[in-house]
């Protein structure tokens, strides 16, 4: 049986968090979006366990953040175990004033795909399990996808083809896009259990021993505790990257916990699974009109928790440049700015997590002899030192910054305006902070005036409001008391600086508008005359009409 579909603009290969993030993101910018996955059922265990503070801001527009919290541990405890020392720490509140998420957060991957899942059903938008992606080709008019359905053959049609679908990308396979890097000669052993006394505390315990590292986490799915140890691969046959591979005996997880130095024997082993791990890099994330995001993109230890969260934040840069796109009706070539700026923005912030994790994984698990040294005698004998440096919030929070990936910038990207003069403060391709601003002399939060579809014009308020072109149905213009500087900020879907300069520059927006947005018909509307801020919404932003 073989039938053909109707009109789409983004075809999401893959519905794990990239997917469904990269789908939620497309659809809130005005796309048509189908999701497919091979596997019938959501795939499980989870791999991924924490959500990054930038995560859950790149995912607040879409009104997902709650349920989110909701199922999550935002005040962890943590126990880490240096030899005979164990330093213990309650991981919320960090020192980080310009985040809405101040803390770690602990979330299942199973816990995230659910939520994401559900508002997409909420949308509309399906996600069709059991559906194959066979072939995928790029035409000057449109891309081709060949799918396997439960219905039979179908041939698809579509604006662009989005691969987020792991390691073992198919999407990828299709775009001749290489994959550079190569496995680890250690793997993760994970397994979902219960222990004989069956009253240990709920907190997470680390160990960082000479053989490796263990976690235990009390975040199992079929099982009260997860647990997460690093051991030399065996010799034969490794499992397929990216999937679970075979049970690990009970007398193996014993020993992993013995030499971990955990008293108590394990009194039920609900499910188990070795895991293969590798470090690898595709060289472009884009070919003509198929994209890569996620692990099919780049794949890591799972040191410092980024693989899922540099997935979403993949995601959250593609999908509404998608949107854009595919609204423009413009071909691929006179779109080569913003199409090629998720490959030119996001790799190599994937090359800077991949030597991050590379690095951390090495000091965690590697089994070579300077690492193991390490872990075994000198991080006990610096141990009582611990408490001294955890209690420092500022210095842990600088850290914690650099892993929540709050840190990353596109200054040197070709959507990065800096229009003269120039401001001070800002820069354009900077994160934009979450400060404190002022709307009708209510206080708020400053993303959450701007958790809404489409650019957004950031304006201090001034007696004599400056001249603006008219800017459409997908800009919003605020004009917010506590912004610092002067002159205009204009910020991305993504919550990204695209444009900032010292003046309400009418020619540099309408430039930006026309290279990054995508937007027609700039140059035929006329600006707002001189004073007239444009109609005011009940938020207290001036929108563009």
């Amino acid at each position: 049986m073989s039938r053909t579909a109707g009109a789409l603009d983004v075809l999401v290969v893959g519905a794990g968090p990239t997917g469904l993030a990269l789908a939620l993101s497309a659809h809130h910018h005005g796309a048509r979006v189908r999701v497919v996955e091979r596997r019938p059922q959501a795939f499980r265990p989870s791999r991924a366990l924490i959500t990054h503070a930038r995560t859950l801001e790149v995912l607040r527009p879409f009104g997902v953040t709650d349920a989110l919290l909701a199922r999550a541990d935002t005040a962890p405890a943590a126990a880490l175990h240096l030899g005979n020392h164990v330093v213990e720490e309650r991981l919320a509140d960090l020192a980080l004033p310009d985040t809405s998420f101040p803390h770690l957060t602990l979330v299942r991957q199973a816990d995230v795909e659910a939520v994401l899942g559900a508002a997409l059903e909420e949308r509309g938008i399906r996600i069709e399990r059991g559906a194959e992606l066979l072939g995928a080709t790029d035409g000057a008019d449109r891309a081709v996808a060949e799918l396997r359905t439960p219905l039979g053959l179908e041939q698809v049609g579509c604006r662009f083809v989005a691969g987020c679908d792991g390691p073992a990308s198919t999407v990828r396979a299709f775009t001749g896009i290489g994959w550079r890097g190569g496995p680890y000669p250690e793997e993760v052993v994970l397994a979902d259990l219960e222990f004989e006394d069956g009253d240990r505390d709920t907190g997470t315990h680390v160990v960082a021993g000479r053989r490796g590292l263990v976690f235990l986490f009390p975040l199992g799915e079929s099982a009260t505790w997860r647990m997460l140890a690093t051991r030399r691969a065996p010799e034969g046959p490794a499992p397929v990257f990216g999937q679970p591979g075979p049970p690990v005996e009970r007398c193996e997880l014993d020993r992993l916990l013995r030499d971990a130095g955990f008293e108590g024997p394990i009194g039920e082993v609900a499910w188990s699974a070795r895991v293969p791990l590798q470090h690898r890099l595709a060289p472009t994330f884009r070919s003509g009109r198929l994209f890569l995001a996620g692990d099919a993109a780049h794949t890591y230890s799972p040191a410092a928790g980024q693989g899922m969260n540099a997935g979403i934040q993949d995601a959250a840069n593609l999908g509404w440049k998608l949107a854009y796109a595919a609204a423009s009706g413009t071909p691929p070539a006179g779109l080569r700015a913003l199409l090629d700026s998720y490959s030119g923005e996001r790799r190599p912030v994937a090359l800077s997590r991949l030597l991050l994790t590379h690095a951390a994984f090495w000091g965690e698990a590697s089994t070579a002899p300077l690492p193991s040294w390490l872990r075994g005698t000198v991080a006990p004998l610096a141990a009582p030192a611990a408490p001294l440096l955890l209690h420092r919030r500022r210095l842990v929070a600088q850290g914690v910054r650099t892993l929540s990936q709050l840190r990353i910038h596109y200054r040197g990207s070709e959507l990065s305006v800096e229009a003269p003069p120039r401001p001070a403060g800002w820069r354009a391709g900077d994160r934009l902070p979450d400060l404190s601003v002022a709307v009708f002399g209510r206080v708020s939060r400053l993303h959450t005036q701007l958790a809404t579809p489409g650019v957004h014009l950031l304006l201090r308020p001034q007696p004599a409001a400056p001249a603006l072109p008219t800017l459409g149905p997908h800009v919003t213009v605020h004009r917010l008391e506590g912004l610092p500087g002067e002159g205009l900020t204009l910020v991305r879907p993504d919550g990204y600086i695209g444009l900032r300069c010292g003046d309400a520059d009418p020619a540099a927006l309408r430039d930006w508008l026309r290279l990054a947005a995508a937007l027609p018909g700039l140059e035929r509307e006329p600006a707002v005359p001189e004073g007239e801020p444009g109609p005011t919404g009940p938020s207290g932003a001036a929108t563009g009409a």
